[in-house]
């Protein structure tokens, strides 16, 4: 049997990036094993959907799935059952779903990483202090960095960083996604990497307030450059090392994030300068 690299969650990251694994894995039977990638999807209508259509229409319409991605809906469970150490896991779901992903996967020998960024709401956590907890003998990591889920879909270039203390981890992730447009570099700082993921976001917010009240580029040019300085020292404070917040899930994520059209959070900034509550601005 070959590799299988199952991404769950099926939002616009996780779809994106399910499409760049099918642009790696080898498609060929001979006597290498084939690669299969297989897209889990929690919604069973959704999922059906996009089986039919061929499309993710709600989070990256117009974008074909390719015929090898296969697509499976139920429970996690009949998607983890044959797992083999070779095995790819890639958790996309938010962050709030991240704990019970986790614990749903805890027995498996594959390498399992997750791409979500943040703090746990209700423990204040990064993802592998949640994964310590709930799996603490699991191979896992993160695959973070500056990426808007559509250029990567779209197969523009791109670059990520693979970051975790388990080798086997990071080879892997290099092994399934790295390939002509689409760039992964291995790093053992996965502190470093989550605060930098996580902490870009706030500052985004705020890069989206200060063009909305047109503050100018002086103004924005400083906030990124302080805000850049805090993160760093937020995440020393947190054990990584300064060095990791020169690369791509420091100042490369904070630079997209806070300055790219795409950007979710900078429209969050946007629409509170415009006088909208927070509610308002996140609903829309």
């Amino acid at each position: 049997m070959g590799q299988r690299i199952t991404l769950i969650g099926a939002g616009a990251w996780g779809t994106a990036l399910a499409l760049a694994a099918c642009r790696v894995a080898p498609t060929h039977t001979g006597s290498a094993p084939r690669t299969q990638v297989r897209l889990h999807v929690r919604d069973a209508q959704q999922a059906e959907r996009m089986r039919s259509t061929r499309e993710n229409a709600r989070y990256l319409p117009g974008l074909a799935l390719p015929p090898e991605l296969e697509l499976l809906s139920g429970p996690l469970s009949e998607a983890v059952a044959g797992a083999q150490a070779q095995d790819l896991f890639i958790v996309a779901t938010p962050m709030a779903g991240l704990r019970s992903t986790l614990a749903a996967l805890a027995q498996v020998s594959s390498s399992v990483a997750w791409l979500c960024k943040g703090f746990e709401a209700q423990s204040g956590r990064m993802p592998h202090e949640v994964q310590a907890e709930v799996a603490p003998h699991m191979r896992a990591g993160v695959l973070s960095g500056p990426s808007f889920a559509q250029e990567v879909a779209s197969g523009q270039p791109a670059a990520l960083v693979a970051a975790s203390a388990h080798a086997q981890v990071r080879e892997a992730l290099v092994a399934a996604f790295h390939g002509p447009a689409l760039r992964i570099y291995a790093n053992d700082d996965i502190v470093g990497v989550e605060v930098g993921g996580a902490v870009k976001n706030v500052l985004a917010i705020a890069t989206g307030l200060c063009d909305g009240l047109s503050l100018g580029l002086n103004a924005r040019a400083a906030l990124v450059t302080r805000g850049l300085a805090e993160m760093t020292r937020l995440g020393l404070a947190l054990g990584a090392r300064a060095d990791t917040f020169m690369g791509l899930s420091g100042l490369g994520d904070l630079v997209l994030t806070a300055t790219g059209d795409l950007s979710r959070n900078r429209k969050v900034g946007l629409l509170l300068a415009q006088g909208l509550t927070l509610t308002q601005a996140v609903d829309s």
